[in-house]
């Protein structure tokens, strides 16, 4: 029976994050120290005590999501159980193949801090949004997208489960999209708070920026644990093929539900969620309801899994 490792992206950074698991576990409050050495400034303080407005940022929310959830992976590690693959959702995959040991914490912390920069450098030089679908499929959204959009860039970029797709775009395309999206069968759409059209040509500059970074830092080869690629649900191969699948990350759709779906046809049976949310869990029942995932997202939930 395999096991796989998942990681979330950005948008589960909440205030508080880490704070309990730091205080309870010695292994929890070094990763933030070393974090905080590491990125020159008090990350910690910002997970533990906010406030939100700061949390929530691009450039914040990024790394703050990173080390939580590698916090909670250090006291993770304590239980035995490892993993045969990694998977990460958008910023999760630079957790999972830190987790897979692909890259160095200290390297993947910096990648996540430029990451997060340049993603915000690229919103603020363009208009971007993104609109949450609920209710329609692939097809659906791409007809939705090709009307709404009028010329201007709009697309289906998150393929997250079934029946929830993410558009992204300039925001009045995506203002036009949320008016249209009933007439393709849509439940509803839901205007997410982003500060631009990831996933999307828009964020050409930051991937451009991100690649200059990449070039920089030191990836290893893959090795026994296996990590599986947003882009194309394919497993990296290289560390070429690693630099080249964050680099492009920024432009291409995530195509989270094939990742899964790929995972379990390969025989993974047991599912972690490890950091901060239950997003990820909930994708996994739309997505099947049989497998067994497991949320390790605070101090209660690692308690009582270390209990059992």
């Amino acid at each position: 029976m395999k096991t796989a490792f998942l990681f979330p992206g950005q948008g589960a950074q909440i205030v508080g994050m880490g704070k309990e698991i730091a205080g309870k576990f010695e292994a929890a409050a070094k990763v933030f120290e070393k974090a905080d050495a590491t990125a020159g400034f008090g990350l910690s303080e910002i997970c533990f005590e906010g406030p939100a407005e700061k949390l929530n940022t691009t450039t914040i929310s990024q790394p703050a999501i990173f080390v939580t959830s590698a916090a909670i992976l250090e006291v993770f590690k304590t239980t035995q159980i490892t993993p045969d693959v990694t998977a990460g959702l958008s910023l999760g995959e630079y957790t999972a193949l830190y987790a897979a040991g692909a890259i160095s914490f200290e390297d993947a912390l910096i990648l996540v801090q430029k990451r997060g920069q340049a993603m915000q450098a690229a919103a603020d030089a363009t208009d971007g949004g993104m609109v949450s679908v609920m209710g329609i499929d692939e097809e659906k959204a791409s007809q939705l997208c090709s009307e709404a959009g009028e010329g201007e860039v709009l697309a289906a970029v998150n393929f997250n489960c079934p029946g929830q797709i993410v558009i992204s775009g300039s925001k009045a395309a995506c203002a036009r999209a949320e008016k249209l999206a009933e007439k393709y069968g849509a439940i509803k759409a839901i205007r997410l708070e982003v500060a631009g059209a990831f996933h999307t040509e828009l964020m050409s500059s930051a991937a451009e920026a991100l690649g200059e970074a990449l070039a920089k830092s030191s990836i290893s080869e893959p090795g026994n644990i296996k990590t599986i690629a947003n882009i194309d649900a394919e497993y990296y191969k290289s560390a070429e093929n690693i630099a080249e699948g964050l680099k492009k990350q920024l432009t291409c759709p995530v195509l989270w539900q094939k990742c899964m779906e790929r995972l379990i046809a390969d025989g993974v049976e047991s599912f972690y969620e490890i950091g901060p949310g239950r997003v990820l869990t909930g994708l996994m029942k739309r997505i099947d309801r049989k497998k067994s995932v497991v949320n390790i997202s605070n101090l209660q939930a690692m308690e009582g899994l270390l209990n059992s």
